[in-house]
């Protein structure tokens, strides 16, 4: 059950609206945003690249950049060691295309998601000490791998970690003592000793400020590394960071890059999943370009996703853009499946009856894991583990919801874990298969979610009568954009609509559509993309209802017409 409720944020909109020509229902929807004062308000419409912060005043970003100065000039051997997902592999291509502008002896290593696991371990290292290698730099890792770059500095590598993820701690008594990796530098924003304005950056984004720093260092101009800020835009939105402060430059002006990118495989990406270039927003990053990225990781290597980025011919770059999104193809029809049983194991066993949904499904393939717990959260609105059978015990992705700080409780009973790391939103582990039930009945021994924390809240920008949703209205709003989580995409709504012909069409019968009438008699088109038949069947019962949508223009065969998307109904 939902519980929706309007945000009643108050400020002088007219004011707002005056100094910033924009409308008050634009203003409002800022100071929704807790957009508050006129200096924030202008870097929300106005940031531009000038105003993100020095990287230099991340902690140990000196230490590093002054490493990797001397490193380059001495030409020692330097190995960039990223992780396997969308975030992971952009971080590696920036840090390689950063470090060889400047004349590095540099390559790359990227753990295999089944083989090698999350992060650095042994093996990776191994493999660099065979090679020759003198300096790792790892990037989206490293914060969680204490013993291993104990291992790599006992071996006599210089090791540099640049990492956005928490940094694991131990609590004793209510103190935390957080555990920082013995490496040669540490920037990571999390870090408590960290001053760094703007903790919400991702790994490329760090591995971004590296690059940036080492080339004002080295007396190179850090202009020439602008085109990267299109990889940290798909890395930010890819990763799900929040769309605020500095993230929102970084994805509003990659964006602008990445409709013009030089990249070609970026530009094939683009072309064979059918995306109008013009249009291309936070949205295709998340849900067309992402997934094929990631997939390559899940499925088969994150090396195929960088040598995409790498392709220097178009014929390469189609290539290997085809066979990412034959990859991604193949793993939705696997999360289906996945999704299908999950959903029979909760329905069927006393798994239904608890608050965190441990769903422990041996044969699925570990790599989509996290996809599946994702869906499971949406459908019951509680935090999920998805566990699947590894090589090595059992492995698994964890989705959490608002309420819950799914890393703070992991931490609780980490000793259950052979490994495990995350945000308050997200996590992954490794444990034993003995401690899978263990682990199920001490994460929900712990939890403390109250009824209220399980209700999905709906929060609702403000009740919008119809004839305010003008076309000038709708073009006014991307204004807001990039929308994404921290910038929602303004949401309206509206009660006592008499629903009007409501009917499913569509080649695959996905789409349903209606007018919707409100007391005045005002009419408005609509359309909506979910479970349309429970819809249509509500529609059909209530006649009257309420909805929470958002405005849109919608273009025909050469017309132009508003119209709502339906988001949620009651």
């Amino acid at each position: 059950m939902q519980r929706w409720f309007i945000t009643m944020k108050k400020a002088d909109f007219n004011r707002i609206g005056e100094k910033y020509h924009i409308s008050p229902i634009v203003a409002r929807l800022i100071r929704n945003r807790d957009i508050i004062g006129d200096d924030a308000i202008d870097f929300y419409l106005n940031g531009t690249i000038a105003d993100l912060y020095d990287g230099m005043l991340m902690k140990d970003m000196d230490c590093a950049v002054e490493i990797l100065a001397e490193k380059i000039r001495e030409e020692k051997r330097i190995r960039v060691i990223g992780d396997y997902d969308i975030d992971g592999v952009n971080a590696t291509y920036i840090l390689q295309e950063g470090l060889s502008g400047l004349g590095a002896d540099v390559d790359t290593d990227i753990p295999d998601r089944i083989k090698d696991g999350y992060g650095l371990n042994r093996m990776l290292i191994d493999r660099a000490i065979d090679d020759g290698i003198d300096t790792i730099v790892t990037c989206d890792n490293g914060i969680a791998a204490s013993e291993e770059i104990a291992y790599a500095k006992d071996n006599g590598l210089t090791v540099v970690v640049t990492d956005h993820h928490e940094v694991p701690y131990i609590e004793m008594d209510g103190e935390k003592e957080y555990i920082i990796p013995k490496a040669d530098a540490v920037a990571d924003p999390h870090r408590a000793d960290c001053g760094y304005p703007f903790k919400g950056l991702c790994g490329a984004a760090v591995a971004y400020k590296l690059v940036e720093a080492l080339y004002n260092v080295m007396q190179r101009d850090p202009e020439d590394m602008d085109y990267l800020m299109e990889n940290v835009a798909i890395a930010t939105v890819g990763d799900v960071m929040d769309l605020t402060g500095e993230n929102r430059i970084f994805v509003k002006q990659g964006l602008e890059m990445l409709k013009r990118t030089q990249n070609p495989g970026l530009k094939a990406l683009i072309e064979c999943t059918g995306i109008d270039v013009d249009r291309l927003n936070a949205y295709h990053i998340g849900f067309v370009i992402g997934p094929c990225i990631n997939a390559s990781g899940r499925l088969d290597t994150a090396k195929r996703a960088l040598e995409l980025l790498n392709a220097r011919t178009r014929r390469d770059a189609v290539m290997l853009a085809e066979d990412l999104k034959a990859l991604n193809d193949s793993r939705k029809e696997m999360t289906e499946r996945g999704v299908a049983e999950a959903v029979n194991l909760i329905e069927t066993t006393s798994l239904k009856d608890d608050r965190v949904l441990v769903v422990y499904l041996p044969d699925c393939h570990e790599s989509i894991a996290g996809i599946i717990a994702g869906r499971i959260r949406e459908r019951y609105y509680r935090p999920v583990f998805v566990l699947t059978k590894a090589e090595d015990g059992v492995k698994g992705s964890g989705r959490s919801i608002e309420a819950y700080d799914m890393f703070a409780q992991m931490c609780r009973c980490r000793a259950l874990f052979t490994k495990f790391g995350g945000h308050k939103l997200a996590a992954g582990l490794s444990l034993e298969e003995g401690n899978v039930q263990r682990f199920r009945e001490t994460i929900n021994t712990l939890c403390d979610l109250t009824e209220e924390d399980l209700q999905e809240k709906v929060s609702i920008d403000m009740q919008l009568p119809f004839p305010y949703i003008t076309e000038q209205l709708v073009q006014e709003l991307e204004l807001l954009e990039p929308f994404g989580k921290g910038n929602p995409k303004p949401l309206f709504a509206g009660k006592d609509l008499r629903v009007i012909s409501p009917r499913i069409f569509g080649k695959n019968r996905n789409v349903l559509k209606c007018r919707l009438e409100d007391m005045q008699g005002n009419q408005m088109e609509a359309v909506y993309f979910g479970d349309v038949e429970k819809c249509l069947k509500t529609m059909e019962e209530k006649k009257v209802m309420a909805f929470t949508y958002y405005p849109s223009v919608n273009e025909y065969m050469g017309r132009r017409n508003v119209q709502v998307t339906i988001v949620d109904y009651q």
